[in-house]
């Protein structure tokens, strides 16, 4: 009986593996497909919108489906909701591909990765739940990583714009892992999602329309570094893949590994933003940016060892929690 069940546990978890990889290398495409359509003409307001209104529809029906007789948690969770769509989704999203327009996508999502750390601080300084050991290391090594990937020590350029709103994205994701971690809402992931994306594509058509966020886009073919494409075939791509998609393996896949496991895992989005920037557009790091970008994710990979009952959740058996665990 025993090999039965470990043989399901190893079964679970090879799906799940499979399920986050997937959603890693959807997010990762994001910027990629993103910063052609804003070198076409497109604003970085435009771009977001647009995806957020595609996978909004493409998560529509399932989004109804699961909330059939769960209306009442909707109406309880009205104001999580809200500041789930304009925060967690939005406000990530819009910062990030604001990042993206000005700086590589590689760099944007590292900064942006940093908001496991941001969490951290929050609960430390919110709730007094101190870091161990290992977080503060984490921290520092990828505050040092952070100031190496910059080039701030070689004097180099620093597009501060960019690196403030790749800093508004981190504050967006925080922002996202603290509402993701609520367990008590009653609202099933799926719905959670679609209706954060929907909340936040009628927020940004609000604001698009009464002149707040710059809206710009064209039908012009949008050129990446294999070749031209119709404007549609980002658009699609960013919306169907880079969200609906993403969001739903993402889904799966924290179901079957666990939120702890499956974040791990995550954080190879960034060697995918890493590989489709180099594909696309042709960026790559140089070596200094590298070795930072490595102590980056170093630092993340000991603050979240430094979480509470990671070692047992590895070996435990996969809890059934919520969210997918990136919202870029």
């Amino acid at each position: 009986m025993s090999s039965v069940v470990n043989d399901r546990r190893g079964s679970t978890a090879r799906f799940g593996l499979v399920f986050a990889l997937g959603a890693a290398l959807s997010f990762g495409m994001s910027g990629a497909w993103a910063r052609g359509l804003m070198d076409a003409g497109w604003t970085p307001g435009a771009a977001v919108t647009a995806r957020m209104w595609v996978a909004a529809l493409v998560l529509l029906v399932p989004t109804l489906l699961a909330l059939r007789g769960r209306w009442t948690a909707v109406r309880k969770n009205a104001g999580m909701i809200l500041a789930y769509g304009l925060l967690a989704v939005t406000a990530a999203q819009l910062c990030f591909f604001q990042a993206v327009a000005v700086m590589d996508v590689g760099i944007a999502l590292l900064i942006e990765y940093t908001a496991p750390i941001a969490v951290v601080l929050w609960l430390w300084a919110r709730r007094g739940e101190r870091p161990g050991a290992r977080g503060m290391i984490g921290a520092v090594v990828a505050l040092v990583g952070l100031v190496l990937m910059l080039d701030i020590v070689t004097g180099a350029r620093v597009d501060l714009g960019g690196i403030g709103w790749a800093l508004g994205a981190m504050v967006g994701a925080a922002t996202y892992f603290l509402l993701s971690a609520r367990s008590d809402t009653g609202l099933p992931p799926i719905a959670l999602a679609g209706l954060g994306l929907l909340v936040g594509a009628l927020g940004l058509t609000v604001a698009g329309a009464v002149g707040i966020l710059p809206m710009a886009w064209n039908t012009h073919d949008v050129v990446y570094r294999f070749g031209s494409v119709p404007w549609f075939v980002p658009v699609l791509a960013i919306g169907v893949v880079a969200t609906a998609l993403a969001y739903t393996l993402g889904i799966v896949s924290t179901r079957k590994l666990g939120s702890r496991v499956a974040s791990f895992v995550a954080l190879s989005e960034v060697i995918a933003a890493l590989l489709f920037g180099w594909i696309f557009l042709g960026q790559l790091p140089d070596l200094l940016q590298a070795c930072g970008g490595l102590l980056v994710l170093a630092g993340v990979v000991l603050v979240k060892l430094g979480e509470p009952a990671v070692a047992e959740e590895f070996a435990a058996t996969p809890e059934p929690v919520t969210e997918p665990v990136s919202p870029v």
